[in-house]
């Protein structure tokens, strides 16, 4: 069991219809998928070409016309969900905090895939309170000069950048904590939060705990 720590971070821009052109069927052949995974495999490839027809965009100021192909809308496409993100950014901007935010990731052995695989909701719903059980332990301990409540986001990815099982959480944490009474902000350091390897041993005592009691 791990948890790791990074401020900022980036990946490479891949574009997934020409993947799925040149390799999908190929894929297929030699895996196998679901109906709604290859009708979304097929949406994507549609996607802003003739296969899903068109409209005209025209300026209202010039009257300048440009042909435009149909999105397919599909949540799983990326080119569709683009100005989505950007969107849904730009407004959250406006709720950040005047603070550091740190990236922290805890994630699950994959010896565990197996069993998590056949008790999706419990291991996932023991995933989440492990984590939020350790962030606010090490939020309330002396020794991390904080001693408040913290808040953070926690989202869920079950897979890795090669589609293959991979159970992590990934946590978006403002360098800070509240007082119990809401009243008082103290920050952390800019570029320290909690030390990663006693997170570690902490989130992995509190899973493995509530992984037996289970």
């Amino acid at each position: 069991m791990t948890a790791e720590c990074c401020i900022q971070g980036s990946r490479p821009k891949h574009d997934i219809a020409d993947i799925f052109r040149h390799f999908g069927q190929r894929f297929l052949e030699t895996f196998g998928s679901s109906h709604e995974q290859i009708k979304v495999m097929n949406r994507i490839i549609s996607c802003r070409t003739a296969a899903l027809g068109g409209h005209i965009d025209c300026c209202p100021d010039c009257d300048y016309q440009q042909n435009t192909y149909n999105s397919c809308r599909n949540r799983h496409c990326p080119k569709c969900q683009t100005m989505t993100k950007e969107k849904w950014l730009d407004s959250r901007v406006f709720e950040l905090l005047p603070a550091t935010y740190y990236h922290l990731v805890f994630t699950l052995p994959h010896d565990l895939n197996p069993v998590i695989l056949c008790n999706m909701k419990p291991l996932l719903d023991l995933l989440f309170s492990s984590v939020n059980q350790t962030i606010k332990q090490f939020a309330a301990d002396p020794q991390w000069r904080l001693q408040g409540k913290p808040g953070f986001i926690a989202v869920l990815h079950t897979w890795s950048q090669t589609i293959l099982d991979h159970f992590h959480l990934h946590c978006l944490v403002p360098g800070g904590v509240l007082s119990e009474d809401n009243t008082q902000w103290t920050p952390s350091k800019k570029n320290y939060l909690f030390r990663t390897t006693s997170m570690v041993k902490a989130f992995k005592g509190i899973y493995i705990k509530g992984l037996k009691q289970l």
